[in-house]
């Protein structure tokens, strides 16, 4: 019987997973077929925005995902907005990067995430590494540039659009599961209510930038059914990757959805170049897989890390009426959470000896995926 439910859990996420590489791949080469013809970025953001919104409320309430709780004011206007501001400014940067360079290649540039992640925790986390996950940096830095150095459509535009939207989802997963652990808000909600956030913000700016130059632009001609067609699959495809991507987050252990998010990357990037036909060389490609393999053995990397610090966590040793001694837990921060994130107050029961690991922080670390 135990082996009947594991083989169809692991049927499960293999389909979950193929399911997340079409989904993605299609919608990254759509993206880049819509802006061969349609030069919009911050319309296609616009587009994509507006889906999350409309799609997510009657989806996740047949779902039964739980409502959200409420967040004051002051916490909201400190935490929420910033997210949502960030999360329609990477979006279009992303836009901008396929729309300028090959998906292949802003994919391989977006690999450089653990870099920014591990930079911007030292900045505002005070995080420091293990010289293993450093060390993984180096592939992933080297894979980079050589694709950079042998990349035949080469645009400058492009290269920095896709460092800026990787920064900034670098930011987002930081502040999102702060927000995760702050709240106890579930993953799906908080995607929901940025969403709606960001459309709510980015609405005059859009309006501003793109919408009376649509209404000017004499090559554009609102009968296109193609370009319609193609935004409509855009903005669909990206919330459903989303939701197959938290699916995914949700039954698998991090180091997992790491490996598999990095073969997402090579899958998309192997598509592009199949269904694109971008000219590339044997160094480019070279430069792309170093830089996958530099991902794939910083995810293995931090596990370790995570590993080793679990098991030098000190737990409590007593209890006193019913209550564990928190003076005890020279680990606990006054948040409530141990130090290295793995142990809530939540999970602490007043009736057993019994202390309780909450595997959803470490599962809902990443609401973000570029």
């Amino acid at each position: 019987m135990a082996d009947a439910r594991h083989s169809r859990e692991v049927l499960i996420v293999l389909g979950l997973c193929f399911s997340w590489y079409i989904v993605s791949s299609s919608n990254n080469v759509i993206g880049k077929m819509l802006l061969n013809d349609f030069p919009y970025p911050m319309t296609m953001t616009m587009v994509q925005l507006l889906s999350i919104t409309v799609f997510s409320e009657p989806f996740f309430n047949i779902l039964g995902v739980r409502k959200y709780s409420d967040m004051s004011w002051k916490y909201y206007f400190r935490l929420i907005v910033p997210l949502a501001f960030g999360k329609f400014t990477s979006s279009v940067f992303s836009h901008v990067s396929i729309w300028k360079v090959p998906v292949s290649y802003a994919h391989t540039v977006k690999a450089t995430m653990p870099l920014f992640t591990v930079l911007l925790s030292r900045i505002i986390l005070g995080e420091s590494q293990t010289c293993q996950v450093y060390l993984s940096l180096v592939p992933i830095i080297t894979g980079v540039a050589i694709a950079t150095l042998t990349e035949v459509s080469f645009d400058m535009m492009g290269l920095i659009s896709a460092l800026v939207a990787t920064l900034g989802f670098s930011l987002q997963n930081i502040f999102s599961k702060k927000v995760l652990h702050d709240t106890g808000i579930h993953h799906l909600r908080l995607l929901h209510i940025l969403g709606r956030l960001a459309l709510c913000m980015f609405l005059p700016i859009w309006i501003y930038c793109d919408f009376f130059t649509l209404l000017g632009d004499k090559t554009v001609t609102y009968h296109d059914y193609r370009i319609l067609g193609l935004l409509l699959a855009d903005g669909t495809l990206n919330w459903l990757q989303n939701i197959i991507a938290f699916s995914v987050l949700s039954i698998v252990t991090p180091l997992t959805y790491a490996v598999a998010n990095a073969s997402k990357r090579i899958f998309v990037i192997a598509a592009s170049l199949f269904v694109m036909g971008n000219p590339v060389s044997f160094t480019n490609v070279f430069g792309m897989m170093m830089a996958i393999v530099g991902v794939l053995y910083y995810n293995k990397a931090k596990y370790d890390a995570r590993q080793k610090e679990k098991k030098t966590t000190i737990l409590p040793s007593y209890r006193s009426n019913g209550n564990v001694d928190y003076r005890k837990l020279s680990n606990i921060s006054s948040n409530g959470f141990v130090s290295n994130g793995n142990v809530t107050s939540k999970g602490l029961n007043n009736n057993t000896n019994m202390y309780q690991y909450n595997t959803n922080f470490q599962r809902s670390n990443i609401l973000f995926s570029v």
